[in-house]
């Protein structure tokens, strides 16, 4: 297990020195110089570079907000997005955040020493805004299971929120479980043998994201039982039934007293994310460290668009995350589809496709008429299965293309690669499928698929067996995937 790293209780600001802004309007804009390069008084900057934490940059004296919001995932997107949308909004000091790491401690192990702050660089084609984020007041590695289940176990802690990616959940086809995977497996057997007691002094040691949930609010219970919501933010298509699916299986291990308290008391939230947050780099931090004068180890690099859809209850309160912009609507589904389909969609294909053709980089990729018409193909088979109504997809995909085409976010494809083979089937897997039905051959959808066969190595229809067993024992569409593998981009 890595260090464990915990933001330390200190000063909360609304105001920090320099060119810095963390107030509540917009944020202020950096000169416009180019990422990476000095600016002039640079040198006299960093003769004056402080650490960044609470004690170097005190704002208005408050100290860190409660921790009553949980987050597993602790990655760039989340501090881009919901850690975001909580530091804009929470003026009085109300809404903390206690976030744990997932495949790495890396990121807690940064944010500790910080106190949980961090710079956040909204990089738009006019320049850069900076602001330093401060929502987030304990910063733990994954690892630290009993932290986890004391925070859960308290009763003002009201939401908990998941990055945790596609892969993270271990679902299996039916959208249950995987008991296939090892983990999974050890952790149900982890859930049936819980000790009697207090699960906060004996925190088992369980292995993936929803294991842990689930042993933490296990504890709520035994605690008096106070609600709670849960919230996914990953881009998975009605995440929020999804989640509670899953999470129902795993309590029923634990027994039908845990089962009927989180069938009554456990909301899951279903929503839609959108903010490009590509990888920082250390071009990133040391542009962040002459231009602030803070030397800021965990700066998140995002762009100006941001978007959150959410629909569902949060029964012990949340934050006005709509004073930020959040929308909360009956139905996300066709928010969610519109944000698969068209850009992860999109992002997946330009990855599969793109480094072929000498790119590295979305904005690289989007430039080049042969993608960019693969793109636009793959849109209108999308389209066809979105609702007209309320989503306006004319302008949205017109603004993709700008998103895509800001050359100062450079959102690597290698990244998008990441998890390919759980991404096709969110993204792409469910045109193909609704194409097919409707009697058309998944032309545009096929492409990725052929990409994804190529890197693979395998027959076509073992890789779809894995992707969609309907779609493996659709022979036309095989073999269009088959004729395509290998084949230059129309």
């Amino acid at each position: 297990m890595g260090q464990t790293a915990r933001a330390r209780p200190c000063e909360r600001t609304d105001t920090p020195p320099g060119p810095v802004s963390d107030s509540l309007g917009s944020p202020a804009r950096a000169p416009a110089t180019s990422p990476g390069r000095p600016t002039e008084d640079s040198a006299i900057v960093n003769s004056h570079v402080r650490p960044l934490n609470r004690s170097t940059h005190p704002g208005d004296g408050r100290g860190p907000a409660p921790a009553r919001i949980v987050h597993l995932g602790l990655g760039a997107f989340h501090r881009a997005h919901q850690a975001w949308y909580t530091d804009v909004v929470d003026a009085a000091g109300e809404w903390g955040i206690a976030a744990f790491t997932g495949r790495s401690p890396a990121a807690a192990e940064e944010l500790g020493p910080q106190d949980g702050l961090f710079t956040l660089v909204e990089r738009g084609g006019g320049g850069d805004g900076v602001r330093v984020v401060r929502s987030i007041v304990e910063a733990w590695d994954g690892a630290r299971v009993d932290r986890l289940v004391a925070l859960l176990a308290h009763p003002e802690t009201a939401v908990v929120t998941l990055t945790i990616t596609e892969a993270g959940y271990r679902l299996a086809a039916d959208g249950g479980p995987d008991l296939t995977d090892p983990a999974v497996a050890a952790d149900v057997a982890l859930l049936r043998a819980l000790p009697d007691g207090d699960l906060a002094a004996h925190a088992p040691a369980a292995v993936t994201a929803l294991g842990r949930l689930v042993v933490g609010l296990e504890a709520r219970r035994r605690a008096g039982g106070a609600p709670i919501a849960v919230v996914p933010c990953d881009n998975l298509a009605s995440n929020g039934r999804l989640v509670r699916a899953v999470l129902l299986r795993l309590a029923a291990e634990v027994g039908p007293e845990t089962e009927a308290w989180f069938a009554s008391d456990v909301s899951c939230v279903s929503t839609s994310v959108d903010r490009i947050t590509p990888r920082t780099t250390d071009a990133d931090r040391e542009l962040v460290r002459q231009s602030t004068g803070f030397d800021d180890a965990a700066p998140v690099i995002t762009e100006p668009f941001t978007d959150w859809v959410l629909s569902g209850d949060f029964p012990a309160g949340r934050p006005a995350w709509e004073q930020a912009g959040a929308r909360f609507v009956a139905d996300v589904e066709p928010f969610e589809r519109r944000k698969l389909w068209l850009l992860n969609g999109a992002h997946t294909l330009l990855a599969l496709l793109g480094p072929a053709r000498g790119h590295t980089t979305v904005a690289q990729a989007i430039g080049d008429p042969a993608l960019r018409a693969a793109v636009e193909r793959l849109w209108d088979e999308a389209q066809r299965h979105l609702p007209a109504e309320g989503l306006d997809l004319p302008a949205y995909r017109a603004a993709l293309v700008e998103r895509f085409e800001n050359s100062r976010i450079e959102h690597l494809l290698e990244q998008i690669l990441l998890d390919t083979d759980k991404k096709l089937v969110y993204r792409i897997v469910p045109v193909a499928v609704a194409e097919r039905a409707a009697g058309r051959d998944a032309s545009a959808c096929a492409v990725p698929v052929a990409a994804w066969v190529e890197r693979q190595g395998e027959p076509a229809v073992d890789v779809l067996e894995r992707l969609d067993p309907a779609l493996a024992q659709d022979e036309q569409f095989v073999a269009l995937v088959e004729s395509l593998v290998g084949a230059p981009v129309a």
